[in-house]
């Protein structure tokens, strides 16, 4: 079953206005979204726009590719929260996971979660770009590293939320960890099959089209 606190009201375009975030801020108020989704220029925006509400603030982190080094992200991370993010999502560096480089990818999500101070960290793994083990071991380094969910896609590469990768997830990080589900879910359909295969949070900027 679908409710609004299974969704993060996004909105991540180049292009995107105060205006437009303000609107997105407002909307999910009035639906009672679990947050809304912006990259960091926007936070301190989000924050006083959602203040008094239970819509949390929710910024993303060496997005969307994910290769900034961990002291940017990490410095990244801390202007956020400082700004008043209550949710962090980090690009892992899929390169130095495709490359075997366990120790780096695991460091780079420490290091971010340590910066997040009570804020919750959920970490993109860009299911499209990577094999199914990969997938695998992207999640287990991120509950070892203390993330608080794992999510599929940043929506701006090669392919989205799919329910098989979820459900992949799901397996791995066992029932307590948050899975999030993002990218090209544009229906209600999707975003109930994403939720049965095991997704907890959906990350959409169709968010009034399927709730409505």
């Amino acid at each position: 079953m679908l409710n609004a606190k299974l969704f993060d009201h996004t909105l991540l375009k180049a292009d995107a206005t105060s205006q437009q975030i303000r609107r997105v801020c407002q909307e999910a108020k009035e639906h009672g979204f679990a947050s809304v989704c912006v990259n960091s220029y926007y936070t301190a925006l989000v924050a006083k726009e959602l203040e008094g509400s239970d819509v949390m603030t929710c910024t993303v982190v060496g997005f969307p590719l994910g290769q900034m080094s961990t002291r940017a992200k990490k410095a990244e991370t801390e202007i956020a929260v400082a700004d008043g993010a209550q949710e962090i999502d980090m690009v892992i560096n899929v390169g130095a996971l495709k490359e075997g480089l366990q120790d780096v990818v695991l460091e780079d999500i420490r290091e971010v979660k340590s910066a997040c101070g009570t804020a919750r960290l959920k970490v993109i793994i860009e299911t499209c770009l990577l094999t199914d083990e990969e997938k695998v071991l992207a999640c287990r380094l991120s509950k070892e590293a203390g993330a608080d969910f794992v999510k599929t896609s940043t929506g701006f590469s090669t392919g989205g939320a799919r329910v098989e990768d979820v459900a992949l997830m799901r397996k791995t990080v066992g029932p307590d960890m948050g899975v999030k589900a993002s990218g090209g879910i544009h229906d209600r359909e999707m975003a109930q099959k994403l939720v049965e295969a095991g997704a907890s949070r959906l990350g959409t900027s169709a968010t009034l089209a399927i709730v409505e």
